[in-house]
């Protein structure tokens, strides 16, 4: 399928030579598509928050405001209908098998080119998955990690981003100013956090935030 060239991309990375590299990568492909660029987490979540029109982003694993997966998890818990392409230079398997199973539609390893691109683009965009043709995924299946995303998708929007911000260090009444809500908003949102992710203490839930981000967590291991 050929894009829309109404179609409406958001790029997010922190490097702004790579993303004005990637603009006109995109651009080749849709030449009319309107492209957003994002250099922080906060940036992009703007972005979203403000215009309702948002196609697709293109999303770097790691920038300001994120660490591993914790963007992935949070856009795919708080934007279901926006499908997020994962553009990183991280592209072993074992990555790309932990970005499909937090929900990217796509991944696409910095070091293509333009034709992969184009391809990648269109495919995400006709509602398939697009991955280098050279992975195996099944060699990288992991059960643990299932069982993670099953996890993770009980949370709500609002409790992933808490999550985000516990394994940042901040406290309970520091979350709540930057959420604009109470600290008891907070404290109930912190609670169904360790409920829905099995561990038993804020400290527990910060070390298990914090290899969530690497997707290393297994929810079985010790805490």
């Amino acid at each position: 399928m050929t894009p829309n060239p109404s179609t409406h991309l958001i790029i997010a990375d922190d490097h702004p030579l790579f993303r004005d590299a990637l603009r006109h990568a995109v651009a080749s492909v849709v030449p009319s598509a309107k492209i957003g660029e994002a250099g922080t987490f906060e940036e992009l979540t703007g972005i979203l928050e403000r215009e309702s029109d948002v196609d697709l982003v293109l999303l770097d694993l790691s920038m300001p405001g994120i660490s591993g997966f914790s963007g992935l998890i949070y856009l795919r818990a708080q934007y279901p209908a926006i499908p997020v392409v994962i553009v990183s230079a991280s592209d072993d398997v074992g990555t790309i098998r932990r970005s499909l199973d937090f929900g990217a539609s796509g991944f696409v390893p910095k070091r293509y080119g333009v034709d992969t691109l184009r391809d990648a683009i269109q495919k995400v965009l006709d509602g398939d998955v697009w991955i280098p043709s050279d992975i195996d995924l099944n060699a990288a299946a992991d059960p643990e990690m299932t069982k993670l995303r099953d996890r993770l998708i009980t949370l709500t929007p609002q409790q992933v981003r808490v999550l985000m911000m516990l394994s940042e260090g901040l406290l309970n009444k520091q979350i709540a100013y930057e959420l604009g809500v109470s600290e008891a908003t907070i404290k109930a949102h912190v609670s169904a956090i360790l409920q829905k992710l099995g561990v038993e203490s804020r400290t527990q839930a910060v070390i298990a935030a914090a290899k969530i981000s690497a997707g290393q967590w297994r929810p079985d291991a010790p805490q």
